[in-house]
């Protein structure tokens, strides 16, 4: 993987996507990891180092993934140590995931004090890793998916304090819940100390996920899989979902997960939607298959699947995310583009510091061809990383 050094340069674009609008011809000045400047081409100080992307590409924000089991043949539950995340990033960076949240599907208590810690160390040398997913272990046996429900249980008493003693040290933690599951106050004492809670796995009515948007609840993981469906008299959590102007709701948009037009039904609600590739190991890797919970997983026609058919994960990184999201949804690219960074950055908390490209923030782009989603260079905090794409420019 190449990479240039972090001192003051330029990356020059024939078009940039901000997060919020298209500029043409303009150049984004990098001042170590973060953005000193978007200006015109020709504005570009004497002086500075000037890196053209291939022409027709384009530049915007670098795409954060809020839910990675794995990727390049490595599942976090398996490892939940650096090494194991720093070749889960690697393997998404490909696809210009520039942050991510490694996520830990339901498992022991010792297992995840060893994710939060493993995560806490990676955090330190890599920016690309923000912090942790907590997927489980307080699900619904009636919505397991692919978890193992043997692991289910409801909070102790020890378990906020553990949740948000892990929470130190890291940028973003996020934890996925059955709110029906839960004792009253459980979410708010979550929220209140900066975790986000999302629900997901869940058979909680209306009045419950109300309830829990009520205690701080903000997200809602991979909307409409394992969760209880609407209903003409219980419309349960999705119209909740859907309801909630102040909340974001999860899509993996791979054609298989959800019916194109079920998700073009929820991007008409209030609710703010957000990508998310529920990447498992073979993104990015060459195997064609993975062992989750002791079961074969063999992925066929873009499906990961356990031997009963059950959906294991998905096949996909954020770059397909946003090419299906143009091609099965409808919709505009910079839309997409906003799916992929803008909103999962606000999600999290941190929209004044990632998802956008404007001063002051951090440097964490992506360089793509907008005909087929082709990443051809990422940045991470100012450092380009990726194919030698890259070229020195004079002009």
């Amino acid at each position: 993987m190449s990479q240039l050094p972090t001192i003051q340069h330029a990356v020059v674009a024939d078009t940039l996507f901000d997060g919020a609008r298209l500029h043409h011809d303009c150049a984004v000045v990098i001042d170590g990891p973060r953005i000193a400047a978007v200006l015109p081409r020709r504005e570009v100080p004497f002086g500075v180092p000037r890196y053209g992307v291939p022409e027709g590409a384009w530049l915007a924000p670098g795409f954060i993934d809020c839910q990675v089991n794995g990727g390049g043949d490595v599942l976090f539950n398996d490892a939940p140590e650096p090494g194991t995340i720093e070749r889960i990033a690697e393997a998404h960076l490909r696809y210009g995931t520039t942050a991510l949240l490694p996520t830990l599907i339901t498992d022991t208590p010792r297992k995840m004090q060893a994710a939060m810690a493993g995560v806490r160390k990676a955090a330190r040398t890599n920016p690309g890793v923000l912090g942790i997913h907590l997927e489980g272990p307080f699900l619904s046996p009636e919505k397991p998916g692919v978890h193992n429900p043997a692991l289910f249980r409801t909070p102790s008493a020890e378990d906020a304090p553990a949740l948000i003693a892990g929470r130190a040290g890291l940028e973003a933690m996020l934890v996925t819940l059955a709110p029906e599951r839960t004792s009253p106050g459980f979410i708010r004492r979550l929220t209140e100390a900066g975790i986000r809670v999302a629900l997901g796995h869940s058979v909680a009515t209306y009045a419950e996920t109300k309830a829990a948007l009520a205690e701080g609840l903000t997200g809602f993981t991979h909307l409409f899989n394992a969760m209880a469906e609407l209903g003409s008299r219980e419309p349960g959590p999705i119209a909740a979902a859907l309801e909630a102007h102040n909340a974001w709701f999860g899509m993996i948009v791979d054609g298989h997960h959800v019916a194109p037009a079920m998700l073009r039904l929820a991007l008409r609600g209030s609710a703010r939607p957000m990508l998310v590739s529920d990447a498992m190991p073979p993104v990015g890797g060459r195997k064609p298959g993975f062992i989750l919970n002791g079961a074969g997983i063999a992925v066929r026609d873009g499906r990961c699947t356990r031997a009963d058919g059950t959906l294991a994960g998905a096949a996909i990184a954020m770059a397909d995310a946003v090419r299906n999201c143009v091609a099965l949804l409808g919709v505009p690219l910079t839309k997409a583009l906003r799916f992929a960074s803008t909103e999962p950055a606000a999600f999290l908390g941190l929209g004044k510091a990632l998802g956008r490209v404007a001063p002051g923030y951090r440097a964490d782009l992506v360089a793509f061809d907008p005909t087929d989603i082709k990443v051809c260079q990422a940045w991470v905090a100012g450092t380009a990383r990726g194919p030698d794409a890259l070229r020195a420019s004079s002009d």
